[in-house]
């Protein structure tokens, strides 16, 4: 079958900023104790009018403008997120529809925080089996709808935004195989639950564990899986979850000291599917890695599942 990759990336926040001393005015906490506890020093919230459609929408918008590609030439879409109040129609519809995408078939995939890789991985396959030439793949959260504001545990990780990109056939691969899977015995320690109103809740020390110890292994099998070795990344992307997950994670893989990690969990806090390609678009936008070097892509959160491809920097 032909390859794909990834030819543009976008991404969106909004305007607002909330500092830790913000939250320290709401909770029972503090800049330090957040700084050391998480790493994050500001995180992004949207207003109330601001959907995550609308989140979505924006990123959207300049990964196809950065793409240089029509509206009409746009085969699929689809949304990871796990945020939207709204059933129906999905989040990738209404994108498509503020975009003006004539046809593409469109669906919303809900994986938690590993959703992103989980849904370029999805697009991956769509396009090398030859069912869409270019799809459209974002990650979207507004966790602000969700966050418990008087747990101090949590409140102080999530914030809101948005990253897209584009998907195109190619001669060759420049998205590797997906190394993905679940361990469902351990899939409550992260939840949204309830019909009414759901609040984000999970067991920090149980993920801590789960991802810092598990995590290493996956970010092999997929090296292994594009065939290259960890000594040959030029970056790392992980799920911004907080900077010790981060930090314990690529500290065990032995990554040459050149190799960038990406760190944006500092200023954007934990954004749920949207945190790995608003990551990756902040450091392809920066120039911080060369076009064509190979990049990991790893994601991990509820269920408790994960997902990592090595892709080829646009």
């Amino acid at each position: 079958m032909p390859g794909s990759r990834i030819t543009a990336l976008g991404h969106h926040q909004p305007d607002r900023v909330l500092t830790n001393d913000d939250l320290a005015t709401m909770v029972d906490t503090s800049d330090e104790w957040i700084r050391r506890r998480t790493g994050i020093v500001t995180r992004h919230l949207a207003a109330e009018h601001e959907s995550v459609a609308d989140l979505a929408g924006q990123a959207a918008a300049k990964a196809l403008s950065a793409s240089g590609l029509a509206p009409a030439d746009i085969g699929l879409v689809t949304v990871a997120t796990f945020t939207a109040m709204d059933r129906m129609p999905s989040i990738a519809a209404r994108v498509a529809r503020h975009l003006g995408i004539p046809s593409a078939v469109c669906y919303d995939l809900n994986n938690g925080c590993a959703g992103f890789c989980t849904a370029l991985a999805t697009a991956d396959h769509a396009v090398r089996a030859g069912a869409a030439g270019h799809a459209l793949v974002i990650g979207a959260e507004k966790m602000s709808d969700v966050t418990d504001w008087n747990d101090r545990t949590s409140c102080v990780l999530l914030g809101d935004g948005a990253g897209a990109a584009i998907v195109s056939a190619d001669e060759t691969a420049g998205i590797g195989l997906v190394c993905w899977g679940s361990d469902p015995s351990r899939g409550d320690a992260v939840r949204l639950a309830g019909a009414w109103h759901p609040l984000f809740a999970q067991e920090g020390q149980t993920v801590f564990r789960w991802t810092t110890t598990t995590m290493p292994g996956v970010a092999k099998e997929a090296c292994r899986r594009a065939g290259l070795d960890i000594t040959d990344l030029a970056a790392v992307v992980t799920h911004q979850a907080n900077l010790r997950i981060i930090e314990a994670i690529t500290d065990r893989l032995g990554l040459p000291e050149r190799a960038i990690v990406a760190t944006d969990v500092t200023e954007s806090g934990n954004t749920s599917a949207a945190s790995v390609p608003i990551a990756l678009s902040k450091l392809v936008a920066r120039g911080e890695v060369p076009p064509g070097a190979p990049v990991l892509l790893l994601s991990f959160g509820g269920g408790l599942s994960w997902a990592a491809q090595v892709i080829t920097c646009p």
